[in-house]
């Protein structure tokens, strides 16, 4: 049985499939990021499971693509983890934006890959090999255009009262902005950048919205101008993303993108489904 897993901070997709590409099962989970999460949690997340945790040996392959997995010393934490719980396996730790260039570019064609999601981050793929220019920092310093920065963005302006009286009514209509809760899931809490990408609906609800509007418009520009452009061939390829940032926000993107002539390509909400084929064709 091979395990696929595309992992963002908030939820992780589980494919299990045979050799063939049959699937045998899929789940959800939260997701296992290790830039915030120990080793305790991580486990606890995958007992929580039991789609997981009853087939874990019978696993003999598993291709994880997580966020948080930028680095040597994260991938290898990780592997550790996975390799102690999947004892029969063998373990493959990349992170996420493989599973983005994998969906995304089913032909292995050039093109620069992005994921907007609960992140951001951006990366070249030369066909075989991924080129990225912006080391990720997290989400504290980074993470422009993401769904985090949204949140943090619908915070401030409501506790700095710079939202709309109305807009600011239907926020506190939607979520619980008590101070002391807000701070224990930024402080306390695990994935507090996952806390801040659930406030990012409401910006995307109300789009349209001149307040929303500013602020969508800000940092998809930021995105662009940090994230794509530090490649010089931006305008001579095409630029995709991976993300529900991306997907719903795809007509502002393309809008900002055709600003600065550059090609949009495709847009996904998820790329688990394409890496089945892809791992039955190379893997």
């Amino acid at each position: 049985m091979k395990l696929l897993v595309d992992s963002g901070s908030t939820k992780a997709d589980w494919i299990a499939i045979d050799e063939t590409g049959k699937v045998q099962f899929t789940t959800q989970s939260l997701g296992l990021n290790p830039e915030v999460l120990d080793k305790e949690e991580i486990i606890s997340r995958l007992e929580d499971k039991f789609d997981i945790s009853q087939n874990k040996d019978k696993v003999k392959q598993l291709y994880f693509y997580g966020a948080g997995c930028g680095t040597d010393r994260m991938k290898l934490f990780l592997k550790d983890i996975f390799q102690n719980y999947f004892k029969n396996a063998e373990v493959d730790v990349q992170e996420d934006t493989y599973a983005a260039v994998y969906a995304t570019t089913p032909k292995g064609e050039q093109a620069i890959v992005c994921i907007l999601g609960t992140g951001s981050n951006c990366s070249f793929f030369d066909g075989k090999i991924l080129h990225q220019k912006v080391q990720s920092l997290g989400y504290i310093a980074m993470d422009d255009g993401s769904g985090n920065r949204f949140g943090r963005h619908l915070l401030r302006g409501y506790y700095f009262n710079k939202m709309p009286k109305e807009l600011a009514k239907e926020f506190e209509k939607e979520f619980n902005l008590d101070a002391d809760y807000i701070k224990e899931n930024l402080y306390k809490e695990p994935n507090p950048n996952a806390y801040l990408a659930t406030l990012a609906k409401f910006i995307i609800k109300h789009k349209e919205n001149d307040f929303c509007k500013k602020i969508i418009k800000s940092e998809l520009k930021k995105f662009t101008k940090n994230y794509i452009m530090q490649y010089d061939n931006c305008h001579d390829v095409y630029v995709h993303f991976v993300g529900s940032i991306a997907f719903y926000l795809k007509d502002e993107l393309e809008e900002i993108l055709n600003n600065y002539d550059i090609k949009i390509g495709n847009v996904l909400r998820r790329p688990i489904d394409g890496l089945i084929a892809y791992h039955v064709l190379n893997k």
